[in-house]
């Protein structure tokens, strides 16, 4: 199994700590990179193939990664010269990719099936599937629902749940079919070209533990659940 880890992104909402480290090898607890776990569960659900797009301090992920045998791995690398979105960067390596293969933020933290979620997207016959997470939002205020003038209904600080994305992607290489290499291309706009050509993405729903390590509250919330955590993200690690 092959996954695609992109980690090409300047870490913006994670500074001052992503000043001098690309944001995948921001520490997680005392002795670990967020980077470093995601290979080493990749290695422990199957993968032996990983191609890690990188730009923004790639060099520094280079040298901590290197050829990944030390996880297992057989590792390569992209490099983003500009950006290129979510999936453009699949685009630039597209003939080197197998027919299915697994895509995900290089800054996820998750007790997800990486394997388990490949091997589901394999046997569907999906163009696209989307790990995701319930997410309850809750609004601070009281919300009105308002016609013509009048107040029609009132709800008191509610809460709302929402499916999200996590972040993690199977993908058939035959989805990248009419995009052009070199372009940017985001998540959303496969979605929606998928949506509109009546091919819809299939969902793996999850409920286990899931953090966008990209959000700094998670970051914090990471560092403190890390050490009663640790055997449950590094399980057979």
């Amino acid at each position: 199994m092959h996954a695609v880890i992109l980690a090409g992104g300047k870490g913006v909402r994670l500074r001052p700590y992503t000043t001098a480290l690309p944001k995948p090898l921001v520490p997680i607890g005392d002795s670990h990179a967020i980077l470093e776990i995601v290979l080493r569960q990749l290695a422990t659900a199957g993968f032996r193939r990983c191609t890690i797009a990188i730009g923004h301090l790639g060099n520094i992920i280079r040298a901590y990664v290197g050829d990944g045998s030390q996880w297992g791995l057989d590792v390569d690398y992209v490099t983003e010269d500009n950006p290129l979105g979510t999936m453009g960067p699949l685009l630039t390596m597209r003939k080197q990719l197998p027919e299915h293969f697994l895509v995900m933020n290089g800054d996820v933290l998750t007790d997800l099936d990486f394997g388990d979620l490949l091997r589901g997207h394999r046997g569907s016959g999906a163009p696209l599937t989307i790990a995701t997470y319930r997410r309850t939002v809750s609004i601070d205020f009281g919300v009105l629902t308002t016609d013509e003038g009048q107040v029609v209904a009132f709800t008191e600080k509610p809460s709302m749940d929402y499916r999200v994305s996590m972040g993690v992607y199977g993908v058939s290489r035959a989805t990248l079919d009419g995009y052009t290499a070199g372009l940017p291309l985001g998540f959303d706009e496969v979605v929606l070209d998928l949506l509109a050509a009546d091919r819809p993405p299939r969902a793996h729903d999850f409920d286990g533990y899931w953090l966008d390590i990209g959000r700094p509250d998670d970051y914090d919330r990471a560092n403190a659940e890390f050490s009663s955590l640790r055997g449950l993200l590094l399980k057979g690690a």
